[in-house]
This record gives C-alpha cells, structure tokens and sequence, in this order.
C-alpha cells in the first residue's frame, strides 16, 4: 500500500482556494463602494483562483496540469491589471469612494492640480489646509490627472493644458506654421 502527498496536496490547494473564493463573493456583497469591493473581488478571488488551478494542476498529470499552470500564469499577471483599469475609470467618471477620517488623497491631488492651473479651487477650500502635497513636494499625476467637467476639464470646451498627444496644441497657444515665404 503506497500512500501517496499528492492527492492530498490537491485537495488542500483546491479547498483553500473554494475558501478564499467565498471570501471573496462576502467581500463583493458587504463592502461599502466600488473600490472595496473591486478589490476583494481582484485579490481575494484572485488567490482562490489560483490555489484551484495550483491543486487541479497538482491532482493532474501531463498536458491538463500544463494547462492549469499557464492559466495560472495568465490569472497572475492579468487580475491586477483589470482592477487597476477598472479603478481608475471609476475615479476619472467621478465616483467618489467611501472614505474614513484620512480622506481622499487623490482628490488633494486634483484640487492642486486646478490650483496650478489657474482653475481655482472647488468648494473654496484651501490645498494649505487639506494636508496635500505643497508646491515642491511633489503630488502630479503622470497620466495627466482626473478631469470632470464640473472642475474644468475638456468637456467645457477648453482641452486639457497637459495634454501631449501628437498635433495638438495647449489652449491658448497658435500652432506654428512651417516656412511661409
């Protein structure tokens, strides 16, 4: 009679990631905005996904347990991507997250940001005073920032001043002409 580590290596692997699954759906169903829940949703189904795949390829041999590691793969390097895209849309169509006593570093970031720009601030609040970032400090967002069209952004008309894209121009600057004689 050989007892064999294997079977019950699987079994382990796949009943911890069904945990971790179920956890996960609890995370969606009882967290408080879009953001928690997308990231019970991404890390805690991710694992348990991959401890499924992880115990499938454990329980199997030859091609189906290859299959399983290079889905496994796939899980890993995709999951956090789509959450991190699905986020971001969120904050940039104005969804506010659900925030405690720290606040919203973002929204200090963006209300710097109009601030630099010339926009003002909403609201009449002070950046001094929001325990943001200072001049110098740092703060700017590298994919040009959030922009809605209640604080000014593209939708009035204006066009976004940081906006780099080939052949366009910042507002309020003439596009230059080549050789006119």
């Amino acid at each position: 009679m050989t007892l064999s580590l294997l079977p019950w290596l699987a079994s382990a692997l796949i009943l911890a990631g069904a945990v971790f699954c179920f956890l996960g759906a609890v995370g969606v169903l009882r967290l408080p905005d879009c953001y928690t829940r997308m990231h019970a949703a991404s890390k805690a189904g991710a694992l348990g996904a991959v401890l499924i795949l992880a115990g499938v390829a454990a329980a199997s041999k030859g091609a189906v347990a290859l299959e399983a590691v290079f889905a496994l793969l796939v899980l890993l390097g995709t999951a956090p991507l789509a959450a991190h895209a699905v986020s971001r849309a969120a904050h940039r169509a104005g969804i506010k997250p659900v925030v405690g006593e720290l606040g919203d570093a973002l929204e200090d970031v963006a209300k710097l940001d109009g601030v630099r720009e010339g926009r003002g601030l909403e609201e009449g609040a002070d950046p001094a005073e929001d325990g943001g970032p200072e001049d110098g400090e740092g703060g700017a967002q590298e994919d040009g920032g959030s922009e809605d069209a209640e604080d000014g952004g593209p939708e009035d008309g204006e066009g976004d001043p940081r906006d780099t894209t080939p052949g366009r121009e910042p507002p309020g600057k003439k596009p230059e002409t080549e050789g006119t004689g």
